[in-house]
């Protein structure tokens, strides 16, 4: 890439001329400046599929921070000798770090680039299940998973799912969905391995071990990630894509984009969170309810990956108002199509529905927000995705306290799922208004 420097005076700033334009290199920090004595690999190149490569392996790594807490619940609570309101409280604690660690994380790689948060919070997480290993307490216990595994997770979501979108302009919708999809993986491999662990060692091995394997494996992942993101292609140059422009401000599209996120996500929370128990009402058993989980989350996956395609054709909004309007029939399936096999078919259609809602937020954030602040506005909405997962949760199981069956809880989910239809209605009738004044 031809470069000219530009020197005035003995403090004058080092101007360098790229494809994009002119730069001061001097303002550039050694957390974002690339290798000097290589070319910066580009958007869409063979170095950004690698990296979109290694980030999954990272995520399906790291994802054990969402899933862990889940699987060991039973012996936290039985060592520790709590009811399971306070045994709940580990996985609470992981939820709300997990969702703060989405804002903070991504808006330190929006000033340091990815691989230093990211190395941080690997680091972190492995020091939670360490710690946590060595608690003594279910209050420790809690402290470990909020403040050390929940934020440390929180790396391989948002944040990652931010610095992978600045590496692609094409294929962007396939390389988001396919990081994304990485979480969704950890929860296909994780909760598989660590029963087996658990039986033979006990959970405190199991934790410790997973620790060390966290961090031996995480540290070089991250450190293989060390490049800058590439500058922004050429406007007018193959692959390029500029910020498509829309009448409302950039708040205003963050909120309503907050609203959707929650709505889709309370709703998506219901079969998740429930199935298990909902088959063990109908007298179906644990077994077939932990088989359609996994068939949601194996589906999620596929979903994910074919919704990153679709949004490269049609944009992330038209692709997220397909996924909600499938969610939110998939949800009223569940109410009168309530046999075994039945179950196992819709719970497949749910799967093949939602798995690719989330990651359309932050295609849509790039298409329609600054670059440069991917990753602060990507984790808020990741954020409240998961404020939805968790009070979504929550709300049906106090719905079904109140009235003893899941039917009103699934009305309730398919009311949170319209809003979601509808904010983003709105959404998509304000960029129309602004196509239409450009004709």
């Amino acid at each position: 890439m031809p470069a000219v420097a530009l020197l005035h005076a003995e403090n004058a700033p080092i101007v360098v001329q790229t494809a994009a334009g002119f730069r001061d290199r001097r303002q550039e920090t050694p957390l974002t400046r690339t290798d000097l004595n290589r070319p910066s690999p580009g958007i869409d190149s063979s170095y950004a599929w690698v990296r979109l490569a290694i980030s999954m392996v990272l995520a399906t790594i790291g994802g054990v921070g969402m899933w862990a807490v889940v699987v060991v619940l039973p012996a936290v609570q039985a060592e520790f000798g709590v009811d399971r309101a306070a045994a709940s409280m580990p996985y609470t604690a992981t939820m709300v770090g997990f969702a703060a660690g989405n804002v903070l994380v991504g808006r330190a790689i929006d000033r340091m680039g990815y691989w230093i948060p990211a190395l941080i919070s690997s680091v972190a997480l492995s020091a939670g299940l360490l710690l946590a290993a060595l608690s003594t307490s279910i209050l420790q216990f809690t402290l470990a998973q909020g403040l050390l595994i929940g934020v440390g997770t929180s790396v391989i979501f948002g944040p990652l799912i931010a610095d992978i979108s600045h590496w692609f302009n094409r294929r962007r919708g396939v390389a988001v969905t396919a990081a994304a999809a990485g979480n969704y993986l950890a929860g296909t491999l994780w909760p598989t391995i660590m029963p087996t662990l658990i039986k033979a060692e006990g959970w405190r091995f199991t934790y410790a071990a997973i620790g060390i394997f966290c961090l031996v494996t995480m540290v070089p992942l991250v450190l293989m990630l060390r490049r800058g993101a590439p500058e922004a292609t050429a406007a007018g140059s193959p692959g390029s894509r500029s910020v498509q422009p829309i009448p409302m401000s950039p708040a205003a599209l963050q909120a309503l984009l907050v609203v959707a996120g929650l709505g889709c996500c309370v709703a998506m929370s219901m079969p998740q969170v429930h199935i298990v128990a909902y088959c063990m009402d109908l007298g179906y058993g644990i077994a077939h309810g932990a088989d359609m989980l996994s068939i949601m989350m194996a589906a999620g996956v596929v979903s994910r990956l074919a919704s990153g395609f679709i949004a490269d054709r049609i944009g992330g909004a038209k692709t997220l108002v397909i996924g909600s309007v499938l969610q939110c029939l998939s949800l009223l399936f569940y109410i009168p199509f309530d046999g075994l096999a039945s179950l196992y078919v819709v719970s497949l259609v749910f799967g093949l529905s939602q798995g690719g809602i989330v990651p359309c937020y932050a295609i849509i954030v790039r298409e329609y927000l600054p670059a440069k602040e991917a990753g602060q506005r990507i984790g808020i909405v990741m954020m409240a995705t998961i404020f939805g997962m968790a009070i979504g949760g929550w709300m049906s199981g106090w719905i079904y306290d109140l009235t003893g069956s899941y039917a009103v809880a699934f009305l309730n989910g398919i009311a949170w799922n319209l809003l979601n239809v509808v904010a983003i209605g709105l959404f998509m009738w304000k960029a129309r208004q602004r196509a239409v004044m450009a004709a």
